[in-house]
């Protein structure tokens, strides 16, 4: 099956889609194509989307807390899968917020149709946010980590 959707995408490589979405035998795989050279598998949310996050946390200073989270380098989900924060049930977190994390070091698992990718940091920084719950489902571009780079 993994064979399969491999070679799928690859005829897909230099088509004109730019989003596709496969459902069978309980298997649910969801592709968006990031086309051009600017493309990064972990770019920083649109300004837009980050008062709406900060909002929500329902602090006492929100102009302050939403220029801050404007300033954090958002680390996102380059796949849909399960997010988990430990390489193994049971064991210490890769990152809590608050730490300092070094670009290339391992902030959580995505699983992802029975593999675990692990994704790193794209910048050297602090953690100040860990905005998803470990087991749960994720989307393609969903913010995952905010970071102030360092």
């Amino acid at each position: 099956m993994l064979e399969k959707l491999e070679k799928l995408l690859k005829s897909l490589e230099n088509s004109s889609v730019e989003e596709l979405e496969l459902e069978t035998e309980g298997l649910k795989v969801r592709v968006k194509f990031s086309r051009g050279a600017s493309a990064a598998p972990a770019l920083p949310a649109p300004e837009a989307q980050q008062p709406q996050e900060a909002a929500g946390s329902g602090g006492s200073e929100p102009p302050v807390e939403e220029a801050k989270e404007a300033s954090y380098y958002v680390v996102e989900s380059p796949m849909v899968g399960t997010f988990y924060r430990a390489p193994a049930p049971g064991a210490e977190p890769f990152v809590k917020e608050g730490d300092y994390v070094e670009k290339g070091q391992t902030l959580c698992i995505i699983e992802a149709l029975k593999v675990m990718n692990e994704i790193e940091s794209e910048v050297s920084g602090i953690v100040r946010k860990i905005l998803v719950e470990n087991g749960q489902p994720v989307e393609y571009g969903q913010p995952l980590f905010y970071i102030e780079p360092k």
